[in-house]
């Protein structure tokens, strides 16, 4: 959708009731863009998974547009018995043009504990953020989130990818689990799908018995 504009408020709420099993996604990718105000625009998503529910959230990814200005939240609460594939894609700018101001958050709670609350923030006027440190030039940024009981979360992190320079990945442990977390950067959306998928196998051959994807 070609929205949020700068001031749209846009809000989501979805629900997986008790043992239900659900997958979201979206006819197309999201783009953000220079509004009518220079106030940011907000996008609110608000996820709930209840006892023994599986949701599977896999939006297309989200666009920041030369001069947009958005903060985007996304805030999921599980039940203990809950399982989540969460996979979130950031397009830093559209082909040939800088990207515009994005903020962006993932609070996730599970059984009313705190399981990752994730903050990043690109484009002017944040300071490092394309630097080596960060996106290191990167253009494409993207989280893979796999919570639920059965993930067999070891202790080593896995780097996807190690020393290329077309992107890579992490793939590792939350304290708080079961849970994994794969965090990837790479110079194009193809690539970044490429290393999400990679990451999800990777997790998903280490699982036994996990349905949940």
């Amino acid at each position: 959708m070609s929205a949020p504009l700068g001031g749209d408020r846009l809000s989501l709420d979805i629900t997986a009731e008790d043992r239900a099993e659900l997958e979201v996604t979206t006819a197309a990718a999201t783009l953000a863009l220079r509004g009518p105000t220079t106030a940011p625009a907000t996008y609110d998503v608000r996820l709930s998974v209840a006892e023994h529910a599986i949701l599977r959230w896999l939006p297309q990814p989200l666009i920041s547009a030369a001069g947009s200005n958005l903060r985007q939240t996304c805030t999921v609460e599980l039940d203990a018995t809950a399982r989540l594939v969460l996979r979130e894609e950031q397009l830093l700018g559209r082909a040939g043009e800088e990207p515009g101001h994005l903020v962006s958050r993932i609070l996730v709670r599970r059984a009313g504990r705190k399981l990752l609350d994730q903050h990043t923030a690109y484009g002017s006027p944040e300071l490092g953020w394309d630097g080596p440190a960060v996106l290191n030039g990167n253009r494409a940024v993207g989280q893979l989130l796999l919570v639920g009981p059965g993930v067999n979360a070891r202790p080593d992190p896995v780097l996807l990818r190690e020393g290329s320079k077309d992107g890579c990945a992490l793939l590792a442990p939350l304290a708080e689990g079961p849970a994994l977390l794969a965090t990837a950067v790479a110079p194009t959306s193809s690539v970044l799908r490429e290393l999400l998928d990679e990451a999800h196998a990777h997790a998903l051959g280490r699982q036994r018995g996990w349905s949940g994807a």
